[in-house]
């Protein structure tokens, strides 16, 4: 009897040493590509319920989301990882016990090729004086959003939408070579249109800034919240105002040619906090 009751505390001790497994950490596309936009999917083992995650992938705080089976974030892969990138993330059990789980995220190469426009020689090289500060200053509002949008919660819906139905011009990543000065990444999406062609946002958000940039002209900036905005540049006009809420498919301003361009266009930013990513990849796009 004795012997019997021994062998079963022994073997009780046994399993509460056995470490617990931990939650299963996947990511959508197993391979991001330079530049784009994924997912970093979380699910709990049987028996340790998840109560909350956070974490930092691409230099990027991570907002995780309930959804189905588990908990998603959307993520940036940085268009200059070469390597596998980490992804860091802590969770926290119903028990109260946490956890650190570190990943790495195989990159895929992007490709990329290189432009040359002339534009007015005043925009074309290194800014000065004024014109310098002036893009500081733009800058300084830019940044802001990104905090709004990692303050934000997420706002963006499923199958969110072109904000023009037009050909690409000029694609994302590509190198750019201004009256023949190397000046680096286009970090944005260029759209053909004709002058007063409406632009509409993707999907949902609310109106962060609207203004008037020394490069990018006349600009419209939403946060969709989760870490995600979007930015829409050299407008001719804007329709919105700062606060409004918009959906997929509400107009937001009209094709235009301010700031530094080459000629009518839209000019389609999108960020996860202040790294810029392929608007493309934003999941479910059509």
């Amino acid at each position: 009897m004795l012997l019997r009751l021994l062998l079963a505390v022994a073997s009780t001790v046994s399993t509460a040493l056995l470490p617990l497994p931990a939650a299963n950490v996947s990511f959508t596309p197993e391979r991001p590509v330079q530049g784009h936009l994924f997912v970093v999917r979380v699910e709990a083992e049987a028996g340790r319920p998840i109560e909350s995650l956070s974490g930092t992938a691409g230099g990027q705080e991570l907002h995780f989301a309930p959804v189905t089976g588990g908990f998603e974030s959307l993520a940036p892969m940085p268009i200059g990882t070469t390597e596998a990138a980490s992804v860091s993330i802590r969770v926290r059990y119903h028990n109260g016990t946490e956890e650190s789980l570190e990943r790495a995220v195989p990159v895929e190469a992007g490709v990329y090729q290189h432009e040359r426009l002339t534009v007015a020689p005043r925009l074309g090289g290194p800014l000065a004086g004024a014109d310098a500060a002036r893009l500081r200053g733009d800058q300084a509002k830019a940044d802001d959003v990104a905090r709004l949008a990692h303050a934000t919660p997420r706002l963006w819906t499923p199958n969110p939408v072109m904000p023009r139905d037009d050909r690409v011009t000029s694609g994302f990543g590509n190198g750019r070579v201004y009256n023949d000065q190397v000046n680096g990444r286009h970090m944005a999406l260029d759209l053909d249109g004709e002058p007063g062609d409406t632009v509409v946002a993707p999907t949902r958000g609310i109106v962060a800034l609207v203004d008037d940039f020394l490069l990018a002209g006349n600009i419209v900036y939403l946060v969709h919240g989760g870490g995600l905005l979007s930015g829409y540049f050299h407008l001719s006009e804007q329709l919105v105002a700062v606060g409004d809420t918009v959906e997929a498919g509400t107009p937001i301003g009209r094709v235009g040619a301010t700031g530094r361009v080459t000629g009518p266009h839209l000019h389609w930013v999108m960020r996860y906090g202040t790294t810029s990513v392929d608007p493309r990849s934003l999941p479910g796009i059509r």
